[in-house]
């Protein structure tokens, strides 16, 4: 009966350690990006769920005017000069002036005055602007962009940090990939997207491994975003290869010890 007893304890401890390998294995499942996306063969589908960055209160635009008297339109482009004064030092403690975009929508141009510039595209306020600039300039032209454009990532990343984006028109996986991806322990079901509309707080949760994300509206980002990833419940424990070696070498040298037990006795 001890043996008997003995063996089935034995028995018990290997299900465990069966169990604990395979449960580390099975989730790979978990991993792959778009998952219900068809890889046999090219596919295409078109794109709808672009919505075009506006401008809002907060926003600061970098504005440049030329024309044919540069010296002349050069009145608007002080805004590009940065806050120390030194324009080579392009570091992010070092930001372009801008003009900011105040709590009414409004901004405050030389020559022009008050300009209502909010709810509408940088494109569309270019067109805004040039026919102002035609009375004071001959050819004017005009390129504006938001210079504070930023999303913030942070939690299960390789590189967390605050991202200043040059390109309007910027996706989720574009902002995860200037953050070296997520880590090996993110889920990837639960990618959290926090943005705020119209003066409230949204909480939109991402699913990275549906295809489906390209045809979200929150696919494309907007200024101020921010994204959390969220751990799993593995990322206290390493998982390099030496982690899952070592795991493996004691899980054996357990099943060896049992073994030689049960001769011994």
């Amino acid at each position: 009966m001890s043996v008997s007893f003995t063996m089935n304890k034995s028995n018990i401890f290997l299900y465990l350690i069966l169990i604990i390998i395979c449960s580390s294995c099975g989730s790979y499942k978990d991993i792959p990006y778009y998952q219900d996306l068809n890889r046999k063969s090219p596919s295409q589908e078109p794109t709808s769920n672009f919505s075009p960055l506006t401008i809002q209160p907060g926003d600061i635009l970098g504005i440049n005017v030329n024309s044919r008297n540069p010296e002349s339109s050069a009145a608007f482009n002080y805004n590009l000069n940065r806050i120390n004064g030194n324009n080579f030092d392009n570091s992010s403690d070092n930001p372009v002036t801008g003009y900011l975009v105040d709590e009414k929508g409004n901004i405050e141009l030389p020559l022009i005055g008050v300009l209502k510039v909010s709810d509408i595209t940088t494109s569309q306020l270019t067109e805004k602007m040039r026919p102002l600039l035609l009375k004071l300039y001959k050819e004017p032209t005009v390129s504006i962009r938001i210079i504070n454009f930023k999303v913030a990532v942070y939690g299960d990343v390789q590189k967390p940090d605050l991202y200043t984006l040059q390109n309007e028109r910027t996706t989720i996986t574009q902002v995860l990939s200037l953050a070296g991806d997520l880590n090996i322990t993110a889920m990837r079901k639960n990618v959290l997207l926090i943005r705020e509309i119209d003066g409230i707080r949204n909480y939109i949760p991402i699913d990275l491994t549906s295809k489906k994300i390209f045809e979200s509206p929150y696919y494309y980002l907007k200024n101020n975003d921010e994204i959390y990833v969220t751990p799993d419940r593995t990322k206290y424990a390493p998982v390099d290869r030496g982690y899952r070696t070592a795991t493996l070498v004691l899980s054996g040298l357990s099943v060896f010890a049992i073994v030689i037990s049960n001769l011994l006795r």
